[in-house]
Protein backbone atom coordinates (compact mmCIF):
# COMPACT_ATOMS: atom_id res chain seq x y z
CA UNK A 1 0.00 0.00 0.00
CA UNK A 2 1.20 3.47 -0.93
CA UNK A 3 1.22 5.90 1.76
CA UNK A 4 3.53 8.70 0.21
CA UNK A 5 3.61 10.45 -3.10
CA UNK A 6 7.05 12.14 -3.93
CA UNK A 7 6.83 14.45 -7.30
CA UNK A 8 9.98 16.39 -9.30
CA UNK A 9 8.82 19.48 -9.79
CA UNK A 10 10.28 20.58 -13.32
CA UNK A 11 9.54 18.10 -16.09
CA UNK A 12 6.89 16.44 -14.05
CA UNK A 13 4.89 18.66 -11.65
CA UNK A 14 5.18 21.82 -14.59
CA UNK A 15 4.30 21.60 -17.71
CA UNK A 16 6.34 22.64 -20.30
CA UNK A 17 4.78 26.39 -20.06
CA UNK A 18 6.07 26.23 -16.74
CA UNK A 19 2.34 25.77 -15.12
CA UNK A 20 0.78 22.56 -12.80
CA UNK A 21 -2.15 21.37 -14.82
CA UNK A 22 -5.38 21.66 -13.54
CA UNK A 23 -5.84 17.90 -13.71
CA UNK A 24 -2.97 17.35 -11.87
CA UNK A 25 -3.77 19.88 -8.93
CA UNK A 26 -6.86 17.71 -8.56
CA UNK A 27 -5.19 14.97 -8.24
CA UNK A 28 -3.02 16.02 -5.93
CA UNK A 29 -6.04 17.46 -3.72
CA UNK A 30 -7.78 14.42 -4.26
CA UNK A 31 -4.75 12.07 -2.73
CA UNK A 32 -4.81 14.64 0.28
CA UNK A 33 -8.13 14.56 1.05
CA UNK A 34 -7.82 10.52 1.18
CA UNK A 35 -5.30 10.97 3.91
CA UNK A 36 -1.82 10.13 1.63
CA UNK A 37 1.11 12.41 2.38
CA UNK A 38 2.08 14.57 -0.78
CA UNK A 39 6.14 15.51 -1.04
CA UNK A 40 8.45 16.71 -3.64
CA UNK A 41 11.60 15.60 -4.21
CA UNK A 42 13.39 18.79 -6.95
CA UNK A 43 16.69 21.05 -7.39
CA UNK A 44 15.34 23.67 -6.45
CA UNK A 45 15.76 26.25 -3.53
CA UNK A 46 13.15 25.96 -0.99
CA UNK A 47 12.22 30.07 -1.37
CA UNK A 48 11.50 28.88 -5.50
CA UNK A 49 9.83 25.89 -4.33
CA UNK A 50 7.27 27.65 -1.86
CA UNK A 51 6.50 30.39 -5.17
CA UNK A 52 5.72 27.20 -7.10
CA UNK A 53 3.90 24.85 -4.66
CA UNK A 54 1.96 28.22 -3.05
CA UNK A 55 -1.60 27.04 -3.64
CA UNK A 56 -0.79 23.20 -3.37
CA UNK A 57 -1.52 20.81 -0.18
CA UNK A 58 2.38 19.52 -0.16
CA UNK A 59 3.21 18.23 3.26
CA UNK A 60 7.08 17.24 2.28
CA UNK A 61 9.98 19.02 0.88
CA UNK A 62 13.15 17.54 -0.31
CA UNK A 63 14.86 20.56 -1.84
CA UNK A 64 18.84 20.89 -3.57
CA UNK A 65 18.65 17.34 -4.57
CA UNK A 66 17.78 16.06 -1.17
CA UNK A 67 20.80 17.87 0.95
CA UNK A 68 17.55 20.35 2.44
CA UNK A 69 14.53 17.69 4.17
CA UNK A 70 11.63 19.48 5.81
CA UNK A 71 8.09 19.32 6.27
CA UNK A 72 6.10 22.82 6.75
CA UNK A 73 6.59 22.80 10.48
CA UNK A 74 10.33 21.47 10.93
CA UNK A 75 13.79 21.02 9.49
CA UNK A 76 14.53 16.90 9.35
CA UNK A 77 17.56 17.17 7.76
CA UNK A 78 20.63 19.27 6.02
CA UNK A 79 23.68 18.99 5.16
CA UNK A 80 25.51 21.70 3.31
CA UNK A 81 29.38 21.98 2.00
CA UNK A 82 31.88 21.00 4.12
CA UNK A 83 35.02 23.56 3.53
CA UNK A 84 37.15 21.54 1.47
CA UNK A 85 34.67 20.23 -1.21
CA UNK A 86 33.87 24.24 -1.18
CA UNK A 87 36.79 25.72 -1.85
CA UNK A 88 37.21 23.27 -4.86
CA UNK A 89 34.54 24.35 -6.42
CA UNK A 90 34.83 27.85 -5.65
CA UNK A 91 38.78 27.81 -6.84
CA UNK A 92 37.53 25.67 -10.19
CA UNK A 93 34.57 28.33 -10.94
CA UNK A 94 37.39 31.91 -10.72
CA UNK A 95 39.81 29.68 -12.44
CA UNK A 96 38.12 28.97 -15.69
CA UNK A 97 35.87 31.79 -15.38
CA UNK A 98 32.69 29.23 -14.91
CA UNK A 99 28.92 30.97 -14.39
CA UNK A 100 27.73 29.55 -11.49
CA UNK A 101 24.95 30.24 -8.63
CA UNK A 102 25.63 29.56 -4.88
CA UNK A 103 22.49 28.16 -3.15
CA UNK A 104 21.94 29.05 0.79
CA UNK A 105 18.89 27.90 2.67
CA UNK A 106 16.73 31.16 2.02
CA UNK A 107 18.71 32.74 -0.88
CA UNK A 108 21.03 32.25 -3.76
CA UNK A 109 24.18 34.30 -5.43
CA UNK A 110 26.26 34.25 -8.05
CA UNK A 111 26.11 34.65 -11.71
CA UNK A 112 23.45 37.06 -13.02
CA UNK A 113 23.53 34.30 -16.36
CA UNK A 114 22.59 31.46 -14.88
CA UNK A 115 19.30 32.87 -12.35
CA UNK A 116 18.26 34.45 -15.68
CA UNK A 117 18.98 30.73 -16.83
CA UNK A 118 16.68 28.69 -14.24
CA UNK A 119 13.78 31.09 -15.24
CA UNK A 120 10.82 29.78 -16.28
CA UNK A 121 10.78 32.18 -19.59
CA UNK A 122 14.08 30.72 -20.48
CA UNK A 123 13.36 26.82 -19.00
CA UNK A 124 10.62 27.22 -21.65
CA UNK A 125 12.73 28.56 -24.55
CA UNK A 126 15.20 25.74 -24.20
CA UNK A 127 12.71 22.73 -24.40
CA UNK A 128 12.37 24.00 -28.37
CA UNK A 129 16.17 24.59 -28.74
CA UNK A 130 17.19 21.80 -31.38
CA UNK A 131 19.56 18.92 -30.04
CA UNK A 132 22.02 19.81 -32.11
CA UNK A 133 22.65 23.50 -31.02
CA UNK A 134 26.06 24.23 -30.51
CA UNK A 135 26.49 24.10 -26.79
CA UNK A 136 30.38 24.13 -27.00
CA UNK A 137 30.49 27.56 -28.54
CA UNK A 138 27.81 28.99 -26.28
CA UNK A 139 29.70 27.71 -23.23
CA UNK A 140 33.05 29.65 -24.77
CA UNK A 141 30.82 32.56 -25.75
CA UNK A 142 29.83 32.73 -21.99
CA UNK A 143 33.36 32.65 -20.12
CA UNK A 144 34.96 34.95 -23.23
CA UNK A 145 32.78 37.70 -23.36
CA UNK A 146 30.77 37.66 -19.70
CA UNK A 147 30.67 41.24 -18.41
CA UNK A 148 31.82 39.44 -15.21
CA UNK A 149 34.73 37.91 -15.77
CA UNK A 150 37.06 38.57 -13.45
CA UNK A 151 39.43 37.13 -10.47
CA UNK A 152 38.21 35.31 -7.69
CA UNK A 153 34.66 36.55 -8.51
CA UNK A 154 33.66 33.86 -6.28
CA UNK A 155 35.57 33.54 -3.34
CA UNK A 156 34.60 37.37 -2.34
CA UNK A 157 30.96 36.58 -2.14
CA UNK A 158 29.45 37.32 0.99
CA UNK A 159 27.10 34.49 0.60
CA UNK A 160 30.37 32.28 1.44
CA UNK A 161 29.93 33.20 4.98
CA UNK A 162 26.73 30.79 5.16
CA UNK A 163 26.00 26.96 4.46
CA UNK A 164 25.90 26.39 0.98
CA UNK A 165 24.18 23.44 -0.15
CA UNK A 166 24.13 23.00 -3.44
CA UNK A 167 25.99 24.81 -6.11
CA UNK A 168 24.80 25.15 -9.73
CA UNK A 169 27.26 25.12 -12.83
CA UNK A 170 27.23 25.90 -16.43
CA UNK A 171 28.49 22.86 -17.87
CA UNK A 172 27.45 20.49 -20.77
CA UNK A 173 27.33 16.90 -20.31
CA UNK A 174 30.62 16.27 -21.80
CA UNK A 175 32.31 17.80 -18.87
CA UNK A 176 31.35 15.18 -16.89
CA UNK A 177 34.40 12.95 -16.25
CA UNK A 178 36.92 16.47 -16.14
CA UNK A 179 34.46 17.85 -13.39
CA UNK A 180 34.33 14.70 -11.60
CA UNK A 181 37.70 14.70 -11.28
CA UNK A 182 38.33 18.28 -10.32
CA UNK A 183 36.18 18.32 -7.66
CA UNK A 184 36.25 14.67 -5.89
CA UNK A 185 34.25 15.77 -2.87
CA UNK A 186 31.04 16.11 -4.98
CA UNK A 187 28.57 14.33 -6.71
CA UNK A 188 26.84 15.53 -10.22
CA UNK A 189 23.45 15.85 -10.49
CA UNK A 190 21.95 16.62 -13.56
CA UNK A 191 17.85 18.00 -14.39
CA UNK A 192 18.89 19.27 -17.79
CA UNK A 193 21.80 18.80 -20.55
CA UNK A 194 23.19 22.71 -19.93
CA UNK A 195 24.37 22.69 -16.39
CA UNK A 196 25.35 20.34 -13.25
CA UNK A 197 24.02 20.44 -9.70
CA UNK A 198 26.95 20.49 -7.64
CA UNK A 199 26.06 18.59 -4.30
CA UNK A 200 28.34 16.72 -1.23
CA UNK A 201 29.49 13.94 -2.08
CA UNK A 202 26.83 10.67 -1.01
CA UNK A 203 24.09 13.19 -1.36
CA UNK A 204 21.29 12.50 -3.67
CA UNK A 205 16.73 12.63 -3.65
CA UNK A 206 17.00 9.19 -2.06
CA UNK A 207 19.12 9.65 1.01
CA UNK A 208 16.24 12.93 1.64
CA UNK A 209 13.88 10.57 1.09
CA UNK A 210 15.28 7.95 3.71
CA UNK A 211 15.03 10.59 5.94
CA UNK A 212 11.95 11.40 5.61
CA UNK A 213 10.51 7.52 5.23
CA UNK A 214 11.92 7.35 8.79
CA UNK A 215 10.25 10.36 9.96
CA UNK A 216 6.88 9.17 9.19
CA UNK A 217 7.24 6.18 10.52
CA UNK A 218 6.92 4.37 7.23
CA UNK A 219 9.06 1.86 4.65
CA UNK A 220 10.57 2.72 1.50
CA UNK A 221 8.11 0.10 -0.31
CA UNK A 222 4.82 2.36 0.95
CA UNK A 223 6.25 5.52 -1.46
CA UNK A 224 5.68 6.69 -4.72
CA UNK A 225 7.85 8.57 -6.58
CA UNK A 226 7.57 10.53 -10.16
CA UNK A 227 10.72 12.43 -12.15
CA UNK A 228 11.77 12.99 -15.67
CA UNK A 229 15.64 13.17 -15.40
CA UNK A 230 19.25 11.98 -14.62
CA UNK A 231 18.74 13.37 -11.11
CA UNK A 232 15.72 11.65 -10.43
CA UNK A 233 17.09 7.77 -11.09
CA UNK A 234 18.30 6.97 -8.39
CA UNK A 235 15.17 7.87 -6.24
CA UNK A 236 12.79 6.12 -8.72
CA UNK A 237 15.04 2.69 -7.85
CA UNK A 238 15.10 3.51 -4.16
CA UNK A 239 11.05 3.72 -3.80
CA UNK A 240 8.60 1.50 -3.91
CA UNK A 241 7.20 2.32 -6.90
CA UNK A 242 9.04 4.63 -9.48
CA UNK A 243 7.23 6.33 -11.95
CA UNK A 244 8.94 8.17 -14.96
CA UNK A 245 7.39 10.34 -17.43
CA UNK A 246 6.77 10.41 -20.91
CA UNK A 247 9.11 13.18 -21.22
CA UNK A 248 11.87 11.39 -19.52
CA UNK A 249 15.28 10.97 -20.79
CA UNK A 250 15.65 7.20 -22.04
CA UNK A 251 18.35 6.28 -18.77
CA UNK A 252 15.09 7.59 -16.79
CA UNK A 253 12.88 5.46 -18.32
CA UNK A 254 15.03 2.23 -17.93
CA UNK A 255 15.07 2.42 -14.10
CA UNK A 256 11.61 3.67 -13.72
CA UNK A 257 8.91 0.42 -12.96
CA UNK A 258 6.17 2.39 -14.78
CA UNK A 259 6.37 4.71 -17.80
CA UNK A 260 3.12 7.58 -17.89
CA UNK A 261 2.44 10.46 -20.29
CA UNK A 262 4.36 13.47 -20.54
CA UNK A 263 3.83 16.21 -18.25
CA UNK A 264 2.06 17.83 -21.00
CA UNK A 265 -0.30 14.85 -21.27
CA UNK A 266 -1.90 14.83 -17.70
CA UNK A 267 1.17 12.12 -16.89
CA UNK A 268 0.76 11.99 -12.77
CA UNK A 269 -2.95 11.70 -13.19
CA UNK A 270 -3.05 8.85 -16.16
CA UNK A 271 -0.60 7.11 -13.48
CA UNK A 272 -2.78 7.61 -10.64
CA UNK A 273 -5.63 6.23 -12.56
CA UNK A 274 -3.33 3.50 -13.92
CA UNK A 275 -2.50 2.42 -10.66
CA UNK A 276 -6.78 2.95 -9.15
CA UNK A 277 -5.41 5.37 -6.81
CA UNK A 278 -7.67 8.29 -7.71
CA UNK A 279 -10.78 7.91 -9.54
CA UNK A 280 -11.43 8.20 -13.54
Amino acid sequence: MIKAFFFDIDGTLLTNKGSIAKNTKKAISALHKKGIVCGVSTARTPKSIAHILKDLPFDLFIACNGQLVYTKEQMIYERAFESEALTEIVSYADQHFRQMILCGKNHSAGSWTMRFGQSQLLLHFMRFVPHYFPIRKMKRFLQKYSPNRRKQRYSNLAILKEPIYQCVMLSPEYENERLAAALPHCDLKRSNPYSVDLVPKGSSKLTGLKFLVEHLGIKLEETMVFGDHLNDIEIIQGAGMGVAMGNATVKTKQAADYVTTTNNQDGITAALRYFNLIKK
